[in-house]
Parts: structure tokens; sequence; C-alpha cells
């Protein structure tokens, strides 16, 4: 029988080191990654390295300093990787960490100091069941989309992006974060909840929860609405990552609404995504405020991923793309044609044009769905190329 794969979570090196001694001792497991860190959120590479690997048993160990970033690990990797069987080792003379470890999906608290004699007992209740589960899940991909300016059409874009990449595969979610959402006035929805109740109850939020503050919106997309009101208590940032992470465990393609949105909490959600759309016009007001906003987002230590896309594009005789990018210091991913009376008729009658399926208008945003989902990863101009892994339908 082949051993059980673990990957072992921990601040202190030297215990992470021992607890890899011990498993693969037990001749039952064998540890294919050592973190000496506790991820915060998702998007950490160790949590996507642990999902590449198709890891069984996630270890941690609660140091007693600070238990509450070990909880915040095993929730985690509970919640995006519900088939990894996570155990904690800790103090167990501190019942509140045995009950916190518990109610966050912990399979088995492990007293330190540990013994090879007592892990083999727990791997040994784990290694005929574990197999039968499946393998993990991919965790969901997040797209934001975010106006350089006022009334660029960040909502608009978003929308209609949504709508196309339903109808590509479904598993689609838009999440208004604008600070008094628009969205559902796009789709013709009058919201019972909004976002601000799914942040009150975010440390509770399972498939259940989500679905009773979710919106069922044309095509079968989701609706997370926005605030129908200036919010003056302002969520932290956690809050908005957990919300995120708990949205991707469910979601294939999470498509956020950030609309003019410029705060920490945008640059936290923009870090989680896969690339920002920064919707721009091809004039120098709006080109002036896209190389600010993308500015703004350069403040971010991880390196947001961004690209422009071209609303009520019109050619300009003399000034192309490449002018562009040099301008804002970003690639021009997607051009979306000027129909802007079109648009503007969709969003009175809450009727998205993407519904319109053989129109000019509504094939482009196929096409800009389509380029997400084939994923979208830019080599930035900054580095001197203007070279794309994602064309423009330009």
């Amino acid at each position: 029988m082949n051993p059980l794969s673990v990957a072992i979570f921990g601040a202190d090196e030297d215990q992470c080191a021992i607890l890899k001694t011990q498993v693969d001792g037990t001749g039952m497991a064998k540890t294919v990654a050592t973190h000496n860190s506790l991820p915060e959120s998702s998007r950490d590479s160790s949590l996507r390295k642990i999902a590449e690997a198709c890891v069984e048993v996630a270890l941690v160990d609660i140091p007693g300093h600070d238990p509450g970033a070990a909880i915040r690990t095993m929730e985690l990797i509970h919640t995006q990787m519900p088939a990894v069987t996570v155990l904690a080792v800790g103090d167990a003379s501190k019942p509140q960490n045995i009950l916190s470890a518990m109610r966050v999906g912990v399979r088995e608290f492990i007293e330190r100091p540990t013994s090879i004699d007592r892990l083999q007992e727990v791997f040994a209740r784990l290694s005929s069941e574990h197999r039968k589960v499946p393998k993990v899940a991919q965790l969901g991909k997040v797209f934001t989309f975010l106006n350089a300016k006022g009334g660029s059409g960040a909502t608009t874009l978003a929308v209609n992006t949504a709508l196309s990449l339903q109808r590509q595969g479904g598993g689609v979610v838009i999440v208004d974060l604008a600070p008094i959402g628009h969205a559902a006035l796009h789709l013709n929805q009058k919201p019972s909840f909004t976002i601000q109740d799914a942040l009150q109850n975010v440390a509770h939020l399972d498939r259940s929860l989500l679905d009773a503050y979710m919106l069922r919106c044309v095509e079968g997309v989701h609706l997370l609405a926005g605030a129908d009101e200036p919010v003056l208590e302002a969520r932290s940032t956690t809050d908005y990552a957990r919300l995120i992470d708990a949205l991707i465990a469910h979601y294939a393609w999470v498509i956020v609404d950030a609309s003019s949105r410029l705060d920490a909490v945008t640059r936290s959600v923009c870090d989680l995504s896969e690339l920002v759309l920064l919707v721009t016009q091809a004039d120098i007001t709006s080109l002036w405020s896209a190389s600010r906003v993308q500015n703004f987002l350069d403040q971010s230590t991880s390196g947001i991923q961004v690209g422009l896309v071209l609303n009520r594009f019109r050619k300009i005789s003399g000034f192309g793309d490449s002018d562009i990018e040099q301008t804002v210091h970003a690639p021009v991913v997607w051009k979306i044609p000027n129909q802007y009376a079109t648009i503007s008729v969709g969003i009175d009658r809450g009727s998205p044009v993407s519904e319109l399926r053989t129109s000019e208008i509504a094939k482009s945003f196929a096409g800009l769905a389509n380029l997400l989902r084939s994923k979208g990863h830019l080599e930035s101009t900054r580095t001197g190329s203007s070279e794309l892994e994602l064309k423009s339908n330009g």
C-alpha cells in the first residue's frame, strides 16, 4: 500500500523538522512538503503547491504564542480543499485550541510532544478510508473589473462578460464591490441581501449560507449584490479575503465588479485576482486616470497583473496600442466596440446586451470571456516587452 502523502505547516522550523522525521518514520506516510509558515489566503503559493501535489493529509502545528494563525490556516485548507484531511498538533492542556480546531474542520487533535507510535495510530485509521476520497478540486479563478475613471463601464463589462462565461461552461458568480452597487440594476434584480450580509457572517460561510445570499439571474449566473447605500463602518481586508476564499471554493469563475472603488479593500481583492481588467477609453483624460490607478495597484507587494480593456473603442489615427501601453504601463488585452446607445438601452431595461448573441457587441463579450477562460498571464510592458499571451480582438 502506498504511503499517505502529508504536508506539514508550522511557524516553528525546528518543530516542523521533528514532525517530518516522525511522519516519515511511521512507514505509513511520507512528507511531500514542509512549510515553515501559516498561510492566511487561498492565493498563498504553499496551498497551490499542496493542491497540485494531491496531498492527502495536512498536519498543522499550533504555536503556543499565536494559535489564531494556525486555526486560520486549518480553516483555509478545510474550506478550499475538502478532500484533504486536516490534523492538528498542539498543547492538549488548552481546551480552547482543541475546540477551535474542531470547529474549523480538523479531523483529529494530536497532543504535543508527538511520537511515531501516536502518528502510526492516526495514519492507520486514515489510510483505508482516505483513499476513497476524490482528488482535490481545483479552486475557482478571480477576475476583477476596475474603472480608470467614473463611467468607464466596468459594471457593464463585468456583467456581460460574466453572462458570456456562464454560457460557455457555467459556475459563475458576480461580486459587486462598488460603494453603491449597480450590477443588480443591470440584471433587473431587487436584492434582499447584499455583500454586507455575507461579510457580517464571513466566519460561517458555507455553501448553504452563500446560496441564501445569492440572486439567481439570467443564464443561471449568481450575483452577490453590492451595498444599496454607503457603508460607514468598513469591514477589514481580511474579511474580504475570507469571502473570496469561500467563493472560489464553490464557483469556477468569480467576476468582481470593483467599479470606481479605490481603497485597501480593492487592492486586497486585486491581489487575489488572476487578472485585473482596467477599463478605460482611449482619450487623454481616461488614460491619465488609468496610469494613476495602475500606480495605485503597483503599491501592492505581490505583483498585481493588470490588463487594459479599451471600452467604446474607436481607432485613432497615429495613436496605437503601443502608445496606450507606454502611457499606462500595462498591456492592452481587449477592445469593446463603441455601441453606447445599444448598451444604454440594455442597462435601462435591465437586459444585458450579451443576450443579443448575434450582435457585434455580444460577440465581443463572448470573445473576452473565452480569453479569460484560457487563463490570463500577461507579460507586462514594464519589463520592456509588449508581447501578450492574451490577444486583442482588435
